[in-house]
């Protein structure tokens, strides 16, 4: 067996190397995960901000839905219109309704990113 030419290797450790580093928070971030009553108040604005976006959407969806059997109801040839052969009551209950909770759905999720978003840049500027 031939050893090869030049000094030998050592491996040089840290005699620290099970300590874990604190991570250095903002003072937002640090507030929340302390749980004080500044971190409660964050916690509540985001809570209260992602309600309202989703009462807006649930309203909206309902209002639009909802208004489907106001108009069959106060425009009575609608109740018997065809479109491709099918009663226009058919068309709207079984084929529209599904863009309109995509579309919703969408709306939703795009708005609830952004404020995700504008909450975690905001306390990471604190």
């Amino acid at each position: 067996m031939s050893t090869p030419d030049g000094p030998r290797r050592v491996r040089v450790t840290s005699p620290r190397t099970s300590a874990a580093r604190r991570p250095i928070l903002p003072t937002g971030a640090r507030e929340i995960d302390e749980q004080t009553r500044l971190g409660q108040v964050y916690m509540q604005s985001l809570i209260q901000s992602q309600l309202r976006l989703t009462l807006v959407v649930i309203g909206s969806v309902v209002l639009v839905l909802g208004s489907i059997p106001l108009l069959f109801w106060l425009v009575p040839p609608t109740r018997t219109l065809s479109v491709l052969g099918l009663p226009l009551p058919w068309v709207v209950l079984g084929i529209l309704v599904y863009p309109v909770m995509y579309v919703a759905a969408r709306i939703y999720v795009r708005n609830a990113e952004r404020i995700e978003a504008e909450f975690t840049e905001f306390v990471g500027r604190q």
